[in-house]
């Protein structure tokens, strides 16, 4: 497999990283809400809470009323998720990239494989 800084520049692998690690943060927010309410004092709850609610008051003009609140961050993370799937590589030049071509899932992935594919 090529290093994806050969394959991509280094603006689009940090870009998407950052993307990524928000989308992702986004949604372990709306999964811890699933055991923990929003105000709890578990450390992991405060900081998905801190770190995505000037994301989520950014996207407030747009969120739907009928939504229900727990569902908010999912909600947001989907717009994460169509921006590095459509919307980047189609500014690239690109047609859709593909499964596992993100390079933060890519280089998990990767990651897992040499961890756990010599077993």
């Amino acid at each position: 497999m090529e290093d994806l800084i050969f394959v991509h520049p280094l603006w689009v692998i940090v870009l998407d990283y950052v993307l990524g690690l928000v989308m992702w943060t986004l949604i372990g927010r709306a999964a811890m809400n699933i055991f923990l309410a929003e105000d709890s004092d578990f450390f992991f709850m405060r900081f998905f809470v801190r770190a995505t609610n000037p994301i989520i008051a950014v996207f407030r003009p747009i969120i739907p009323g009928f939504l229900i609140e727990p569902l908010v961050p999912l909600f947001v993370a989907w717009f994460f998720y169509m921006i590095r799937f459509y919307l980047m590589p189609w500014l690239l030049g690109y047609s859709v990239m593909g499964m596992l071509s993100f390079p933060l899932e890519s280089d998990v992935a990767q990651g897992l494989y040499e961890l756990f594919g010599r077993w």
